[in-house]
């Protein structure tokens, strides 16, 4: 069985909780889209996990894989990575070779680009370099 999750909105609709329901019968969590700008938190045994970029399956001991339209940053990354393994879970997270990545330099942009587009917009983005990656 395959089960797409797909989210309408910009951001915070319960895409992770979904995600979450289905986890225990997934053999692989794919993340398709996005960045570490947001947040889902994973709850399994008991065991609550907050993760911003690896896929929720990976508390589970499924197969996480970042895809194409992923914006990764690799400090991010290894961080959730390192967090997982030092709670005994032995993550395996697959990134795509396409998959886009978040280096310093896309940080420091970010913040100039939203300093130039100054009050006069009411969006705005998170400072995370995901744009400009």
């Amino acid at each position: 069985m395959t089960a797409t999750i797909v989210g309408a909105q910009l951001g915070d609709e319960g895409k992770g909780g979904v995600v979450d329901l289905y986890g225990d019968r997934a053999d692989v969590v794919v993340r398709y889209q996005g960045g570490d700008n947001a947040g889902h938190t994973v709850v399994h045994d008991g065991a609550e996990y907050k993760l911003s970029l690896v896929p929720s399956g990976a508390v589970r001991g499924t197969v996480g894989v970042l895809g194409n339209g992923c914006v990764v940053n690799p400090r991010t990354l290894f961080e959730e990575l390192d967090g997982l393994r030092e709670r005994g879970l032995d993550p395996e997270v697959r990134v795509a070779k396409r998959a886009h990545a978040v280096l310093p330099y896309h940080r420091v942009l970010d913040g100039i680009e939203e300093e130039a587009k100054g009050d006069d917009l009411a969006a705005g983005t998170t400072g995370r370099g995901i744009g400009p990656a």
